[in-house]
């Protein structure tokens, strides 16, 4: 379909690739990946027809059709979304009104004159092709696209230059996922996706019909949409079979072999120069001597590129918080809107932030992640309802706007410097170079940087000096895979607490030990990472809500009050979860118990003895959810943290179960004495 035949590239005098041969098939599924600056988004618009080889040729089959969409810079403006999206489909409306006039030629024509035959053959033809792109649907096919990739109906009758830089690249996809060329060309089409919105873009591309070629930061997104991996490295091209996660275990394999073989190379480059230099004078042994000057002559030399160097960045770990972080209590915001009526974005909020937690802040767009953060961080003041912080806890926020907060006149290495004297320069500039920044660019002022290089920079100087709770709303926008894997570490390495948004599916899962999902204006709270989320979402138990699984907030001083604070439970259900049945069951054991005035002396040592149990078990109880959040407090695997998350909720569950039971035994005995 299209072929690279001994290509080349120049970007200025720098070579950015050479030699490239590659036959692009019909079924073509292919990530393109590399370092920053290695060529990926030029040969991209090489292969799309907007720039042009320096060397080599490229050729195309007659009749192919491309799609391109860049990482930015497309604006779309004097028609409404749907419009904008059903103009793809024009020529198809060209080709219906064509047909509409051939039916009027065949109705007046002669049946035997070549007009008519002429007519026929035309009319067939289109007949054909409208038959093929379903005419009759394509309203259907706009709307379904249009609601993937998170447009509301609302949104379609809206005009395109309402929306802002991020929506308009949406619309721009689906009119390239409308159009389906025979090949599609995606430069980081996830960029401006939400987590639903990839999801629905990983299974169009799961069924799309024709050939793919893509760039993306996203680990999982390419794991899951290509067969091949080319990576542009050294100056060359190099072809790997299967998705991301084999890439990766291929090259280390290949790199392993070339090594391998470079050892093998000096070793006998070695002895044939040890050989010539002790033999060279001697007659007798000349022949031998020129025999291996020959060999020498003739080895091809392998060379071995420097690999980039793997940073590996400890966060200063912050001072100890208290074991609450945030406690929230019956949160409520309302916007005004500007008919003068108000909107409802979040409803009665109930939940605890623990230290130790790594928390996944997920929900549609527009559903009120950002407002949530931006609440916790006391950026904005909620409508009704409570925002505690716990003793020591130290809160810093990291918006997706955070270069308007930076000194545009300062220099990025004075800046970074004194934000962390402690912290040496190099290791500084290494950090700047993880995040993309090298060589002079260090020293430019932050003045001159792009939106998204001054959010880079920001993410790089919060991690040399955090504090012990980190709220960080999409912290992955705009870096590469390696600059994913600095912050990675780093978080995972860190002692503090962290809440976080983010549409990577490979971040989030690598991190989080809870998800908080903002749905309906309600929060809903999983334990484990993103994928026990979806587990639970598509079939496992249901989900349960902040007011549940959430650390149950202190206990009031009476019965009362416990009881119009716990939502009714439908009695005589079983659920399959056990951490559900756990907490089913601390709500039935607070029910009103029917009050005795007098007791037998057997059913007054009873209570007698649960009391003094309850009195023992409570310590035992308190020591296992300290040596749980210490573990917690210390990361060591995914996996692990997740069991210890799930345990402490199990733990606290257990507590608040005892200390109420502990409340009620001894009201009943005091009245009893009384």
């Amino acid at each position: 379909m299209l072929q690279l035949s001994s290509a080349g590239k120049r970007f200025g005098q720098k070579l950015l690739f050479e030699d490239a041969n590659w036959l692009i098939t019909p079924d073509e599924r292919t990530g393109l990946v590399g370092g920053n600056g290695t060529g990926k988004s030029t040969l991209l618009k090489i292969l799309a027809g907007i720039e042009t080889l320096d060397y080599g040729q490229l050729t195309r089959v007659k009749g192919m059709t491309l799609g391109y969409l860049p990482q930015d810079g497309l604006a779309l403006r004097g028609k409404t979304v749907f419009a904008e999206c059903l103009s793809v489909f024009d020529h198809l409306h060209e080709l219906e009104a064509e047909s509409i006039a051939l039916t009027h030629t065949l109705s007046e024509a002669d049946p035997k004159s070549r007009e008519y035959a002429a007519a026929a053959e035309r009319y067939s033809d289109i007949a054909d092709q409208l038959h093929v792109h379903d005419i009759y649907n394509l309203d259907s096919q706009v709307g379904a696209v249009l609601g993937g990739l998170g447009f509301s109906k609302e949104d379609w009758e809206r005009k395109t230059e309402e929306f802002s830089g991020g929506w308009q690249m949406r619309i721009a996809l689906a009119k390239l996922l409308l159009q389906k060329p025979s090949l599609l060309l995606l430069d980081e089409p996830t960029n401006h996706l939400d987590l639903e919105s990839r999801n629905w873009l990983e299974n169009y591309l799961h069924d799309y019909p024709n050939a793919y070629i893509l760039i993306s930061h996203d680990r999982y997104f390419l794991d899951v949409t290509v067969n091949k991996t080319i990576e542009l490295w050294n100056k060359r091209m190099h072809v790997y079979h299967g998705n991301y996660e084999k890439y990766v275990v291929q090259k280390e394999e290949r790199r392993t072999q070339l090594m391998n073989a470079y050892k093998n190379q000096r070793d006998r480059i070695e002895a044939l120069e040890a050989f010539i230099n002790r033999f060279r004078y001697q007659a007798t042994k000349a022949k031998q001597v020129q025999s291996r000057i020959k060999e020498l002559e003739k080895i091809e030399r392998i060379e071995v590129p420097e690999e980039e160097a793997t940073i590996h960045f400890s966060i200063p770990q912050p001072p100890a918080s208290g074991r609450t972080v945030i406690e929230v209590s019956n949160l409520t915001k309302v916007y005004p809107t500007p008919d003068g009526g108000e909107k409802l974005i979040l409803d009665n909020l109930n939940f605890t932030i623990e230290r130790g937690d790594r928390i996944a802040l997920v929900g549609a767009n527009g559903a009120g992640k950002s407002t949530l953060i931006r609440l916790l961080s006391q950026q904005e003041e909620p409508t009704s309802g409570q925002i505690k912080l716990g003793h020591n806890a130290l809160v810093d926020f990291f918006a997706q706007d955070q270069y308007k907060v930076l000194d545009p006149a300062a220099g990025m290495l004075d800046d970074i410097s004194a934000a962390s004297p402690k912290v040496p320069v190099v290791e500084l500039r290494s950090l700047l170079g993880c995040f993309m920044f090298s060589g002079d660019d260090v020293f430019k002022k932050l003045g001159v940087l792009s939106g998204g290089e001054r959010n880079r920079y920001a993410m790089a100087k919060m991690l040399v000096s955090p504090t012990n709770m980190l709220l960080l709303d999409e912290p992955t926008n705009h870096l590469d895979l390696r600059a994913k894997d600095v912050l990675l570490d780093a978080i995972r390495n860190f002692t503090g607490t962290v809440l976080f948004v983010s549409h990577d599916r490979y971040f989030i899962d690598g991190l989080a030990t809870r998800v908080f999902e903002v749905e309906d204006r309600r929060l809903h709270i999983y334990p484990g990472n993103y994928e026990d989320y979806l587990w639970r979402k598509q079939g496992g138990p249901e989900k349960t809500t902040a007011s549940l699984t959430a650390s149950l907030k202190p206990i009031p001083s009476s019965n009362s009050v416990i009881l119009s604070e716990v939502p009714a439970l439908v009695e005589g259900t079983e659920s399959k979860d056990p951490e559900e049945a756990v907490v089913a069951q601390t709500l039935n054991s607070v029910q009103p118990q029917i009050p005795i005035k007098r007791l037998n002396p057997i059913k007054l040592k009873q209570l007698e003895d649960r009391l003094h149990h309850a009195e023992l078990e409570i310590p035992r109880l308190e020591g296992a959810i300290a040596a749980t959040e210490a573990r917690l407090g210390t990361f060591t695997s995914a996996e692990q943290s997740q069991k210890d998350a799930a345990e402490l909720d199990n733990l606290r569950t257990q507590r608040q179960s005892l200390l109420t039971e502990w409340e009620e035994l001894s009201l009943t005995l005091e009245e009893q004495r009384a």
